[in-house]
């Protein structure tokens, strides 16, 4: 079975990557990524040319924490709940919320409270991967 290339609007690219639409539309505009009119008039984006500019991107080193972990979301806490052994610290990473269990140790190493900028570096066993719906 052939699957097609999916074309992306604006918001969906912006979306994906975390950045503003405006983003993107300069990104066209200064021929860092490639796009397309649709049969509407709507600018797209190819699903090939996108994932390789999220590979460009993940790869430039903007001076952040170096790790082997490479699913990293960057987010800001909004959230922590402890004990005497262990808090819970959520996380608001764009549209994702990310849920840590570590000790209250370590959460007050780290000095992590509600408004802190901090990284959620996720490494599994397992990763189940789908497609959204279609629309």
């Amino acid at each position: 079975m052939m699957l097609c290339m999916p074309q992306l609007r604006v918001s969906e690219a912006a979306s994906l990557l975390g950045v503003s639409d405006d983003t993107v539309r300069r990104w066209v505009d200064q021929g860092r990524l490639s796009a397309d009119r649709s049969d509407t008039g709507r600018m797209t984006i190819e699903g090939r040319d996108l994932a390789a500019l999220a590979q460009e991107l993940a790869g430039e080193d903007d001076g952040e924490l170096r790790t082997s972990a490479r699913n990293q979301l960057r987010g800001i806490v909004t959230r922590v709940v402890k004990d005497t052994v262990m808090a819970q610290v959520d996380l608001q990473c764009g549209p994702y919320r990310v849920v840590s269990l570590m000790s209250a140790e370590a959460a007050d190493e780290l000095g992590l409270e509600p408004g802190v900028v901090a990284v959620a570096s996720i490494k599994a066993t397992q990763v189940v991967v789908a497609l959204p719906p279609k629309h």
